[in-house]
Order: C-alpha cells, then sequence, then structure tokens
C-alpha cells in the first residue's frame, strides 16, 4: 500500500463521530445497512465469528461456496502465506445445499444482515439444480460463482469465456425468478469486460469482482509445488490495486454500454482507505476477504472509518462518495 495515502482517513476524521451518518445500500430492491459484505469462503457461516463482534452490524454475508452434492473439498495443503497475500486451495468444501438451507440457513438469519449465497457447481446441471433450492429457500441473494481457479471441473472454466459465461448465467436465471442473481468474475479472463457483458446480457442483476488470482508456490525442500492441484487463488492487499484496476475498467464499459448494473467490488481490501477507493472507482458496495483472518475486526473497523469519512467531508450518502457519477442512490 502507498504510505502517503496510508492515514488518509485517520489525518481527516473528526473526534466526534456522528451516528446518524447513513450508510444503507438498496443493492437490487435487498436493503443493506452498509456496503461491507463478509466475502465467500472467508467467514464460515458467520456464527464463527460472534466471538469477536457483532456480526449483526455487517452490510451482508455470503456464504461458502455451495454445492448441490457435499464436497470435502481439496487434499493435501490448502493454505501457503505469500508476502502480502494468501494463496488458498480449499475446493469448495461445504455441506451441501440441502442441509445449508436446513442447518445454517436459519441461524445465519437471526443474525440480521441479508444473506448472499454463493453458488457454486462443475456442470451446468449442478448450478441449475442449486439455483432451484436456493430460489425458494430465504437467502437475499444468489452469488453465482463462475470463478472459483482451485475445482478441476466447472468453477472458473465457465467464467473464462464470454458464450460459456452466458449459457451459463441464462440457464440460471430461468429457474431463479424470486431472488436477484449477481455473478462473481475472475479476474482471469482473457476479457473480463466481455464475460461481464456476457453476463449481463443474460441476466445477470449485478456483477461481484474479482475473486482470487491463479497463482501457485514451490516447496523448495521437496522440489514439488506445493498445492495437489499445482496451481491454487492469490488473496490479499498483493491483489488490490488490480483488483481496483478492473471494477474501475468495468464501471467504465458499462457505461460505455450504457448498462445500469450494481458493481461490488473485491480483492485485498483490509482498511477504510480500501474501501473507499473501491467505493469511488464505482462500486456500490465492497466485501472483505483475507483481511478478516489477520484481523476479525477488520469489517468493523471499516464500517466505522467510513461514518468518519462521511461525517468529516459532509456526505450525505454513499453515492456521494463516488467519482464515476454513479447512477443514483439505488442500486
Amino acid at each position: 500500500m502507498n504510505d502517503s495515502n496510508e492515514n488518509v482517513v485517520n489525518d481527516t476524521i473528526v473526534k466526534e463521530q456522528n451516528n446518524e451518518v447513513d450508510l444503507s445500500v438498496n443493492l437490487m430492491g435487498v436493503k443493506l445497512k452498509n456496503p461491507v459484505i463478509a466475502a465467500s469462503g472467508t467467514f464460515g457461516n458467520s456464527s464463527e465469528y460472534s466471538d469477536f463482534f457483532d456480526v449483526s452490524l455487517l452490510g451482508g454475508l455470503c456464504t461458502k461456496g455451495l454445492t448441490i452434492v457435499p464436497r470435502a473439498g481439496n487434499k493435501g495443503v490448502r493454505v501457503w502465506e505469500t508476502p502480502s497475500g494468501l494463496l488458498n486451495s480449499i475446493g469448495l468444501e461445504n455441506i451441501g445445499i440441502v442441509d445449508f438451507i436446513e442447518k445454517d440457513l436459519p441461524n445465519m438469519k437471526k443474525l440480521g444482515p441479508a444473506i448472499i449465497a454463493n453458488l457454486s457447481g462443475g456442470e451446468s446441471d449442478e448450478y441449475v439444480k442449486g439455483a432451484v433450492l436456493l430460489n425458494e429457500s430465504s437467502v437475499d441473494i444468489i452469488e453465482l460463482n463462475i470463478s472459483c481457479p482451485n475445482v478441476k471441473v466447472g468453477g472458473m472454466a465457465f467464467g473464462l469465456d464470454p458464450g460459456t459465461a452466458a449459457a451459463l448465467v441464462s440457464a440460471v436465471r430461468r429457474v431463479c425468478r424470486d431472488k436477484p442473481l449477481m455473478v462473481k468474475l475472475s479476474p482471469n479472463a482473457p476479457s473480463l469486460s466481455a464475460v461481464a457483458l456476457a453476463c449481463v446480457n443474460a441476466g445477470a442483476d449485478a456483477l461481484s469482482l474479482v475473486n482470487t488470482f491463479k497463482a501457485m508456490a514451490i516447496d523448495i525442500i521437496n522440489r514439488k509445488p506445493v498445492f495437489e492441484n499445482t496451481t491454487a487463488g492469490l488473496s490479499g492487499p498483493a491483489i488490490k490495486p488490480i483488483a481496483l484496476r478492473m471494477v474501475w475498467e468495468l464501471f467504465e464499459t458499462l457505461k460505455d454500454s450504457n448498462i445500469q448494473v450494481p458493481i461490488v467490488g473485491l480483492g485485498g481490501i483490509s482498511c477504510t482507505n480500501d474501501a473507499l477507493e473501491f467505493l469511488m472507482a464505482g462500486a456500490c458496495a465492497i466485501q472483505v476477504g483475507s483481511a478478516t483472518f489477520a484481523n476479525p475486526l477488520t469489517m468493523i473497523e471499516i464500517i466505522d472509518g467510513l461514518k468518519q469519512y462521511m461525517t468529516a467531508n459532509k456526505l450525505n450518502s454513499l453515492s456521494d462518495i463516488s467519482i464515476r457519477g454513479l447512477y443514483g442512490k439505488d442500486y
């Protein structure tokens, strides 16, 4: 992170915080009390963090990647720390959508934030079957994951080609009649803009980006790749400047195409300044992932920091933060 920008917020905030600052976001018709969302795969199913802070203070909660059939995940090393980042190869370990709806979802709903179900799969029909079940459940939003790099079948393979992505989004959209559909994009696509436009034209209500970057590590002692699948997904502060650039460019692409769909930004966000940059770049909300591992209070600190920034700068709503000319206060 650029040291000259690191403490911008701390240097400009007022000591007396205005608790009346309105951070709410209307995301695809779903009311979020603030734009801070726990990213998929980094927050369990939320109860794990209740000992650290009041989870009800968050704007939204993304579930782990959910599949129609339970998955045990990848074998071998799953997490590997890198300078300013984290490599993971979890492999979509989850209890399956049916058990999630019956066992985990009721408890998540009691916490208060909007529930965003991250729908994953290996084949198109798996996604569709999962979408049918989630569409009939009490989740608030479905986040279609076409960008996971840590599975051998499906996942990121759907998010690299515009035609393939559009076909999957269209199939899910047909059965996802009652829930807003957000598509999570891969930074590994040869043309992220082309994939994004294809997804919107196929029925996506919103776009979230970016998922992890395909990367790897080598065990120099045993002289072999660290991960069983050779590659893994890179997250953390190291990817933030690239993710930020992608959000900026996607906003430009959508605006040039006269397309008005919300962007949810993620990728290396670890402090208030990072969140502000994404909001200024065109995101209407943000997701925080890896930073929570290092500091479980990261999201709460960001929420407080946003309130302080808005108070200090006499801003009335989140849309006033943007420097991109957002279309309005509701997304």
